[in-house]
């Protein structure tokens, strides 16, 4: 099949690329720089804010994912709102088949906050324009991710951690990879239209119990969590940014998510896939290992 990957170059989108092209697809990388590209599928410029490079991008396409967030903007919101709907335009304009978009896990009934509220909004404003398949995921655990980085730093950088009340929040994370083969596996199955699919690792776990595990392992020095109810979530978005590389819009995004439990509800993903995700255990162990690997030729140098 001939597939546009945007977001070809961040964190999902490079894996996904790289599966899609071994699965023999013919994929189109969309890059706001494709002379720079050196991934894997055919580089092709792109903006979600240039709907005539949307519709040269998009043409001749049978499927297309869409992995666009605007997260690092204090108005993401109002910047995803209006990419899906330009994506979603040109999607149908140029008669693409299947719109396959990751999104977020999160209770319907919760009062969701304004990051997931806003993924839910662009799964509706894709599914109104063009046939729709949504995967919600929670933390996706993989080298270079920014909620495993946030992890990852945060129990290399402090023995004792005085944490806000969404340690106590549980979430499902899931490895890069299987995300991956979720997303890969959804593509060109006609039944797989028009739904929404959970995605998620074996095991529901808090945000303390995730520290706790990456804590253990080689380069942790973490040793005691003193959870603290009182620290807002703008006091913890501020403490979040000091400790860790992450930028102060992304982690009051974030910090604001992590007050609701995001767990998968069914496992149909499981079922029309064939494929079960790994641990978190095991999924933090890999993102150790990548990241070692990465390192490698700079510690050689």
């Amino acid at each position: 099949m001939k597939v546009l990957v945007t977001g070809a170059t961040g964190f999902v989108g490079s894996h996904l690329c790289a599966a899609l092209v071994d699965a023999g697809h013919d994929v189109r990388a969309m890059t706001r720089r494709p002379a720079s590209y050196s991934g894997p599928g055919e580089a092709v410029g792109g903006d979600i804010a240039d709907p005539a490079a949307l519709s040269i991008a998009l043409q001749g396409c049978d499927a297309a994912y869409y992995l666009i967030h605007s997260l690092d903007s204090a108005d993401f919101a109002e910047r995803d709102r209006r990419g899906a709907e330009a994506f979603g335009d040109a999607a149908a304009a140029a008669g693409v088949g299947q719109v396959i978009y990751l999104g977020g896990l999160g209770d319907e009934n919760d009062q969701l906050s304004a990051h997931l509220a806003s993924r839910r909004e662009v799964e509706g404003i894709l599914a109104a324009r063009v046939p729709t398949t949504v995967l919600r995921a929670g933390i996706v655990i993989g080298d270079g991710g920014i909620s495993w980085e946030i992890l990852r730093q945060l129990v290399a950088r402090l023995p004792v951690m005085v944490t806000p009340r969404w340690v106590q929040t549980r979430t499902q994370p899931v490895a890069v990879d299987d995300a991956v083969v979720f997303l890969a596996g959804v593509l060109g199955r006609t039944e797989a239209l028009g739904q929404v699919y959970d995605v998620g690792g074996p095991e529901a776990m808090t945000y303390g119990e995730m520290l706790k595990v990456v804590g253990r392992m080689p380069g942790g020095i973490l040793k005691l969590i003193a959870p603290v109810p009182l620290l807002t979530p703008r006091l913890s978005s501020h403490w979040l940014r000091l400790v860790t590389d992450v930028d102060l819009p992304t982690a009051r995004a974030l910090i604001d998510s992590m007050s609701n439990e995001v767990v998968v509800h069914d496992r149909r993903i499981e079922e029309l896939t064939g494929h079960h995700a790994m641990s978190f255990q095991e999924a933090a162990e890999r993102a150790l290992r990548a990241r070692a690997n990465r390192l490698k030729p700079r510690a050689a140098a």
